[in-house]
């Protein structure tokens, strides 16, 4: 997501919050709902955004490019090293 995109969801976010800003119920719904979400991101410690996810893989490739890799000649030698763990 661009931080053009992102902007965008970040100011329709507000707007929409300022539109229920004075039911007290939509507010402890949406609050409800906001604890709900971040469980679920703090549970599960694979959940990404897609940048984050494409930021992982830069810094894969750079390590690798550094030689900073573990390297397998064949799919036995890779199982052993896994199996080793």
């Amino acid at each position: 997501m661009t931080a053009v995109q992102l902007n965008a969801m970040n100011t329709e976010l507000w707007q929409s919050i300022g539109a229920i800003a004075d039911n007290e119920s939509l507010m402890r719904r949406l609050t409800r709902y906001a604890k709900k979400l971040l469980k679920e991101r703090e549970a599960d410690p694979t959940l990404m955004t897609k940048e984050e996810f494409l930021a992982s893989l830069d810094e894969a490739e750079e390590q690798y490019q550094q030689g900073k890799c573990k390297t397998f000649d064949n799919l036995e030698s890779m199982n052993a090293w896994l199996s080793s763990l």
